[in-house]
């Protein structure tokens, strides 16, 4: 009876539970099969908003932005109206705007009808009434604020593209690829799409059909082709995202086929193999590591750093996991396509609860992340570790660089040289010299000697001697970012000598922070590549001391610095006695700093080179062939 009674007091059935082993389809998609209650585990979400949700709160946003968010399915558009999707600023002072959602990115788009207030912090809501399409609601709503800038801030800087993949001038492309592209800020994700991001087989005359997403969070906009393996092998294949493409304060895309301030095209080309691409992407590296018990807790950060280039739109909150307890920690995730790492980011500004245990998780299979080609990570990353302590060890040094930390290259008392179309500094770009010996570059203002074969985009401000467009002002910036490097440069000096433990061989080594310096003179990065370990320390440095030469790469076989547990491209620093070479298409990591100047690439060769740090002539030029700089 006791049964009896049991079975009498359970919540009652309804028909289709009790028909569920002779029937199927009963109920939505997102109902729990035997309750027929909302899934909460299916539930749709908020992945990424812009401006970004986060602790503390974002400030300085431009009154013209529009609010976007990403949602984890496809979502009823009918249920995205600005009664469910809100702008207060301040507060509950609503703020008239229209609401717009893009099925194939599912994104919203609420768009003011007027500048926002300045200095005013705006709370925007999602409310329940947003529903996915079997008519499931977000579980709670979603609320996130954020501060406008001032309304003489407005932001005018054009958008520029900083990593193209496959590279500009690359062979052997496998014909399965997709063709992605990574911005210098946050883009409307609106104005990203199949029309405005193209791919043309130009050996055949033909259009690639496919469909093109955007990740907020990277900042990464991906065309996949409608069809696997839908590229001709042996062909050439053009790229082109055009000016239709803005940022969220309606600024035109800067690309590489115009001069600023007018906007242009980025248009890069590549050409494919004969093969797919069927090996799957590994995890190479990771922070923390595995079991370790005294990660810091306020700088804690957690990244896996990829064998191979990643698709972002998989890299997301449910592929890349933090949990305490079995419940997820509060943050977001990225992915750097410049390092291929993805980095867990803590939404507390204080990071992590200290004395407490975290299992991450790098999902695997059709859920989990893929590479460009679509093959998914084989089998699932899983490592654990624990925070300790709050407070954290300091840089092993630091090297003040003042001034010319704004700047992404500085070519001393002679210029600073571009080749080609594809090269993109990011931060400021200078010299003491007057602006003739500026070649190939182009800023928000000015063109210096460009021709159509040499144009390179500067994200920052160019800063030389007159005359015109150089100025006073402009010199003696330039003046002074150069005496602040030169004191940067004799601090390393003057630091007591460290070890040289591949004797000056740097390629294949694993480095924990500290000073190396060169007993030969030289340091080669050319036999393997370079792996700087932080050990879980965001604040650890490495200096890296050479009497005379640097060199990374061969031309003929490139090289890459590794950043892994942590590391940090703004704490690596390169003293260098002489000049500095980083060779055809690899790709550095740190703060160069060479009297006798800094080259990057050979002359004529499409392929593209990067520098995660700054390239510092102390009095000889700096010389970049289709390069990629971005100032940490």
């Amino acid at each position: 009876m006791h049964a009896l009674r049991t079975f009498f007091n359970a919540p009652k059935l309804g028909a289709c539970t009790l028909l569920i082993a002779a029937l199927s389809g009963c109920g939505g998609g997102d109902l729990d099969p035997v309750l027929g209650t909302p899934d909460i585990t299916r539930v749709p979400t908020v992945t990424a908003t812009s401006p970004v949700a986060n602790t503390p709160i974002v400030t300085g946003v431009d009154i013209r932005s529009k609010v976007t968010a990403i949602f984890s399915k496809p979502m009823k558009a009918a249920s995205l109206t600005p009664a469910s999707f809100s702008l207060g600023c301040p507060g509950s002072t609503a703020v008239t705007a229209t609401v717009s959602y893009d099925a194939a990115t599912r994104i919203a788009t609420l768009t003011p009808a007027a500048p926002l207030p300045p200095t005013t912090t705006c709370t925007a809501t999602i409310s329940t009434g947003v529903m996915d399409m079997t008519d499931v609601p977000l579980s709670a709503a979603f609320v996130w604020s954020f501060v406008t800038g001032p309304a003489a801030a407005l932001d005018t800087t054009r958008p520029t593209v900083t990593v193209t993949l496959p590279l500009a001038g690359a062979t052997e492309v496998p014909i399965n690829t997709k063709i992605s592209a990574t911005f210098s800020e946050p883009m409307n994700p609106a104005t990203l799409t199949a029309a405005s991001f193209s791919v043309t087989n130009t050996t055949a005359g033909a259009a690639v059909a496919g469909t093109v997403t955007y990740v907020a969070a990277s900042r990464t906009a991906t065309f996949t082709p409608a069809l696997a393996a839908s590229l001709a092998s042996g062909s050439l294949y053009t790229a082109t995202i055009s000016t239709a493409a803005t940022d969220l304060a309606g600024n035109a895309l800067a690309g590489n086929t115009a001069s600023l301030p007018a906007a242009g095209n980025q248009v890069w080309t590549f050409t494919t193999g004969a093969s797919t691409d069927s090996i799957a992407p590994e995890v190479i590296a990771i922070s923390p590591v595995d079991a370790d018990t005294a990660v810091c807790s306020a700088t804690a950060s957690v990244s896996a750093t990829f064998s191979e280039d990643m698709d972002a739109a998989t890299i997301t909150t449910s592929s890349f996991s933090v949990t305490d307890g079995g419940v997820a920690a509060a943050g977001s995730v990225s992915y750097n396509a410049l390092t291929r790492v993805a980095t867990f980011a803590p939404t507390a500004a204080t990071g992590l609860p200290a004395d407490r245990g975290y299992v991450v998780t790098i999902a695997a299979g059709s859920t989990g992340v893929k590479d460009l080609a679509g093959n998914a990570l084989a089998t699932a990353r899983i490592w654990a570790f624990s925070t300790g302590v709050t407070s954290c060890g300091t840089l092993v040094t630091t090297v003040d660089l003042g001034s010319a930390a704004s700047f992404g290259a500085f070519g001393g008392a002679a210029g600073v040289t571009n080749q080609g179309i594809n090269t993109v500094v990011g931060g400021n770009l200078g010299s003491t010299a007057a602006c003739s010996l500026i070649t190939g570059f182009h800023d928000a203002s000015n063109a210096y000697t460009q021709t159509p074969l040499n144009i390179g985009a500067v994200n920052g401000s160019i800063n030389c001697g007159p005359p015109a467009p150089g100025t006073s002002t402009t010199l003696a910036i330039a003046v002074q970012a150069r005496a602040d490097a030169q004191a940067a440069y004799n601090l390393m000096v003057a630091l007591p000598p460290g070890t040289d433990p591949g004797a000056g061989q740097l390629g294949g080594l694993v480095l924990a922070p500290g000073v190396y310096t060169s007993a030969g003179g030289t340091f080669d990065v050319t036999s393997g590549d370079l792996t700087l370990d932080a050990k879980g320390n965001a604040n650890a440095a490495w200096v890296f001391q050479s009497a005379s030469a640097l060199t990374v790469g061969l031309q003929a076989t490139p090289r890459r610095v590794v950043l892994i547990n942590g590391a940090q491209a703004k704490n690596v620093f390169w003293q260098v006695g002489s000049a500095a070479r980083v060779e055809d298409g690899s790709t550095m990591v740190g703060t160069i700093i060479a009297p006798a100047g800094v080259t990057f690439s050979t002359a004529g060769q499409a392929i593209q080179t990067t520098l995660v740090g700054r390239a510092i002539g102390l009095t000889a030029s700096v010389t970049l062939v289709n390069t990629t700089i971005v100032a940490p």
